[in-house]
C-alpha cells in the first residue's frame, strides 16, 4: 500500500484565507502614520530628518535660527572663507564641501545658520541630519535631486567611533557613489575632533620612517581618509581676551542692553565678563552669548522694577 498524502485545500479555502490576510494587512496599514510629504521648499527654508518606525522624513522648521553674519566676531578670515564657498554653491558654481573643526563655542555651527540667514532668499536651503541617521543620505538627497533650489545638508558636532554604519556613508556621500554627487547638494559638518575619530597614542607606534620621509600607519591612513574629502578645511581657535569681550559688547548690542553709561560701569561690566568666562574654563562666542544674556536680562530686571 503507498501511503496516503495530504489533500491539497480546495480553492475556496485558499481564497477565503487570501481575503481574510488582505483584511489583517488592511488594518495594520490603517494604524500606520501616512507617509509625509516633502516640506513645500518654496516656502520653506530649513528642515530636518527624522525618523521613526524604520520611516525618514523631512520635517520643516518654522522658525529657523536666524544669525546675522555681522554678529559673529573674531572670526573673519573663517566667515569670508564658508561665505565664499557657499556663493560659489549657491550661484551653481564649483565648490567644496566644508569641514569646521576646532575650539568649542567659537561659532562654528552659528556661522553654517549665519550662512541661510544670508542667502535663503537665493536659493540656499539648510537639512540637517544627525549623525544616527547618516545612512539615510542617500534617500535624503534622492528627495531634493533635481530641485532648482541647493541644499546644504548640516552635520552638527560629529564624530565616529571605529566601526559606525555612518562614517562609511558619510565617505560615500562626499566622494559620491556609481551614480555621482548631485549638483544641488553640498555637505557642512562641524567637529571638534579634526579627523572626527578619536586618536590613540598606540597609532603612533606603527609609523614608518623612510629615510628623511614620515609615513603613518594604516590605522591613521584611515582617519585622515574621511576629513581628506571635505575640499574645505575651516580651522577655529580659542579667544584672546579682547575677542571675548568684542564679543561680549556684540551680544549686548544685540540684546538690546547698551553701551555702560560711564567708565565705571564700564569696568564693572568687562570684570564680571571675564569672571564669568573663568567660571566656566573657557573664552569663546557662545560664553560671551550666555554672559549677554545674563547681564541684560538682569539689567533688564532692574528697570521694570
Amino acid at each position: 500500500m503507498t501511503a496516503r498524502k495530504d489533500a491539497a485545500p480546495e480553492p475556496s479555502a485558499l481564497e477565503a484565507l487570501v481575503v481574510r490576510a488582505e483584511g489583517v494587512l488592511a488594518r495594520v496599514e490603517a494604524l500606520l502614520p501616512p507617509p509625509a510629504v516633502d516640506p513645500d521648499w518654496t516656502k520653506v527654508t530649513a528642515a530636518r530628518w527624522r525618523k521613526r518606525g524604520g520611516r525618514g522624513w523631512l520635517q520643516a522648521v518654522a522658525r529657523p535660527h536666524a544669525i546675522d553674519l555681522d554678529a559673529l566676531v573674531a572670526i573673519d578670515a573663517q566667515k569670508e572663507a564658508v561665505d565664499r564657498n557657499t556663493r560659489q554653491f549657491v550661484a551653481g558654481l564649483p565648490s567644496n564641501n566644508v569641514l569646521l573643526t576646532g575650539s568649542r563655542g567659537t561659532g562654528k555651527s552659528s556661522l553654517v545658520k549665519a550662512m541661510l540667514a544670508k542667502h535663503a532668499s537665493r536659493g540656499l536651503r539648510l537639512i540637517e541630519v544627525d549623525k544616527a541617521d547618516l545612512t539615510d543620505l542617500p534617500d535624503i538627497v534622492e528627495r531634493v535631486e533635481g530641485r532648482r533650489e541647493r541644499f546644504v545638508v548640516f552635520c552638527d558636532d560629529l564624530t565616529f567611533d571605529a566601526g559606525e554604519a555612518g562614517y562609511k556613508a558619510l565617505k560615500v556621500a562626499l566622494d559620491g557613489s556609481i551614480a555621482g554627487a548631485s549638483s544641488n547638494v553640498a555637505i557642512y559638518a562641524t567637529s571638534n575632533r579634526r579627523h572626527l575619530l578619536p586618536e590613540y597614542m598606540s597609532e603612533n607606534l606603527e609609523t614608518k620612517h623612510l629615510g628623511d620621509e614620515v609615513h603613518p600607519g594604516e590605522s591613521v591612513e584611515e582617519k585622515i581618509s574621511l576629513s581628506e574629502r571635505f575640499g574645505l578645511w575651516i580651522s577655529f581657535y580659542p579667544f584672546a581676551q579682547d575677542d571675548y569681550l568684542a564679543a561680549v559688547a556684540g551680544w549686548l548690542a544685540h540684546f538690546g542692553a547698551g553701551a555702560p553709561a560711564n567708565a565705571k560701569d564700564a569696568e564693572l561690566r568687562t570684570r564680571e565678563a571675564l569672571q564669568f568666562a573663568l567660571q566656566r574654563g573657557s573664552r569663546s562666542g557662545r560664553v560671551a552669548w550666555q554672559f549677554a544674556k545674563h547681564w541684560a536680562g538682569r539689567q533688564g530686571l532692574k528697570r521694570r522694577s
